[in-house]
Formats: structure tokens, sequence, C-alpha cells
């Protein structure tokens, strides 16, 4: 410890004492902790506009896709309360041909077959004045041109006084419920002449 000296405290050295910078590093990582801050805060910023963005497409799409349901709900209530009586108007078409075919094969010339003629007619008459309220409407096409839609080819006839696919005869009447089709009318055809 020969080599050492002990320096008083109060022994003043020529030697510069070196202090550290303190604050230039401080402005500087201050600085660049900043920038790195503005820099994670605006993508962050991005990030949440972008999420906000999907969110509010998506709630639109989901706003879109309940107001579809809605419709097609209200549509389907709507065709069941329109078209509840298919099956059972197509049960019932039976009776009434039934009805036409007993009318047509009373001979109305005997006097007491008259009153039963009569009474089938008015029976006849009251169902399908039933039918016409609930919007079931008959299809007697005799005379019109063949709609494959409406009607049902049953025999096709060699006719030549008749225009090509017109219908010349009906073998039964065919019932629309509220315009759709509950039973095409069976029919027989004209067809045009042999060339």
């Amino acid at each position: 410890m020969a080599g050492k000296k002990n320096k008083e405290p109060s022994e003043v050295t020529d030697e510069p004492v070196k202090k550290p910078k303190t604050k230039n590093t401080k402005k500087s990582k201050s600085k660049s902790s900043s920038a790195k801050k503005d820099l994670d805060l605006s993508s962050e910023i991005e990030l949440l506009s972008k999420q906000l963005t999907e969110a509010q497409d998506e709630s639109l799409r989901n706003q879109a896709e309940m107001q579809n349901i809605i419709r097609r709900s209200e549509r389907d209530v709507q065709n069941a309360h329109k078209y509840s009586l298919d099956k059972f108007v197509a049960e019932l078409l039976p009776v009434v041909d039934n009805l036409e075919r007993a009318l047509g094969s009373i001979d109305q010339n005997k006097s007491e077959l008259k009153l039963l003629a009569e009474g089938v007619e008015l029976t006849l008459k009251s169902f399908q004045d039933v039918l016409e309220r609930q919007k079931i409407i008959s299809v007697n096409p005799e005379g019109e041109i063949f709609n494959p839609d409406l009607h049902q080819a049953m025999s096709i006839l060699e006719k030549p006084s008749v225009a090509p696919n017109t219908i010349i005869d009906v073998f039964q009447k065919g019932y629309t419920l509220n315009g759709r089709l509950v039973r095409p009318a069976m029919v027989v055809v004209a067809k045009g002449e042999a060339q």
C-alpha cells in the first residue's frame, strides 16, 4: 500500500470529474420511447378502427339477415293461411264431381225424378258457392288452347275442323285455390292436320 495514496475528502485534485450523461441519454431514450409509444398507439388505433369497421359490417349483415328471416316467416305464414285448405279441397273435389255426374245421369223428363234432380242441383250449387267464397275456382277449359300448367291431356284426337292444341272435351274439371293449381283439368286435345 505504499504506492497508493489515500485521498482525503478535503483534498482537491486536478483531475476532471466525469459526470455521467444522464440528461442527454434520458432525452434520447424519452424521444425514442415516445416515438415508439406513438407508433404503438397509431398501430393500436389502426387495429381498433379496423376491428370497429368489421364489427359494423357484421352488425349490418346480421340486421339484413334478421330482416330476411322476418320477411320469409311472414311470407310462410301468409302462404300457410292462403293454402291451408289445399289438401282439404283436394279431398272435397270428388264430391263435387259425383254431384255433377249424378245430376247428368238423372232423367229429368220423368216427373218422379224431377224433384230429385232439383235437390241435387241445389246441393251442387250451394257447394260451388262455398268453393267460390273460399277462392276455389273451377277450370273448365273446353274450346280453349291447351295449357300444360292447368290441363292434363288424356288423349289427342285428329279433328281438322278445330285448330291444333285446342281442347275439344273435358273429362274432369280442374280447380285452383288462390291462383295455385289444386287439380289439373283432364282434357281431350285436338291434333293438327297430318302433313
